[in-house]
């Protein structure tokens, strides 16, 4: 046993991230605490101060529940998302522009159609929120299918559905 923790020659393979998808990452995984802060919240809120964190006391109606709830869940899983776009755009191929668009719109989709969700409980004019952020997504993933397509290696047959 040696004092190697490369992952190399244990049956483990290693991940290796480009320089853009490492900071990506690292930027979402930094903000993914709010995530949970507002999942606490939620919980607080629901539970009336039993569980979970108390931060506004608000007494929220159905609608607001509603879409508390879809902000909070539509923030998590597009976050995972996110990030599993940085690894395959380190497979595809797109000109630099278009990467850095593919790889920051994801993530600033899912803050402002979470942001919208939220707020449209409480402030309607928050609705533009939720399409810029739904927009930038489609952008995100559009992009990233796009590249992946453009990468084929050559001489590679295109896929036949018969």
């Amino acid at each position: 046993m040696g004092d190697d923790t490369s992952g190399r020659g244990n049956g483990v393979s290693r991940l290796s991230l480009s320089p853009e998808a490492r900071l990506v990452t690292v930027i979402i995984l930094l903000a993914t605490p709010a995530i949970m802060l507002g999942g606490l919240s939620l919980l607080g809120i629901l539970s009336k101060g039993m569980a979970g964190q108390v931060i506004l006391p608000l007494e929220p109606d159905g609608m607001q529940w509603a879409l508390g709830r879809a902000g909070h869940a539509h923030a998590g899983v597009w976050v995972i998302i996110s990030l599993v776009i940085q690894v395959l755009l380190d497979a595809a191929r797109l000109p630099r522009g278009l990467m850095w668009v593919a790889r920051l719109s994801p993530p600033g989709g899912a803050a402002a159609l979470s942001s919208g969700l939220l707020g449209l409980a409480f402030v309607p004019a928050a609705r533009w929120l939720v399409y810029l952020g739904a927009a930038s997504m489609a952008l995100g993933l559009v992009l990233t299918a796009i590249g992946l397509w453009r990468n084929r290696p050559p001489g590679e047959a295109r896929p036949s559905i018969r």
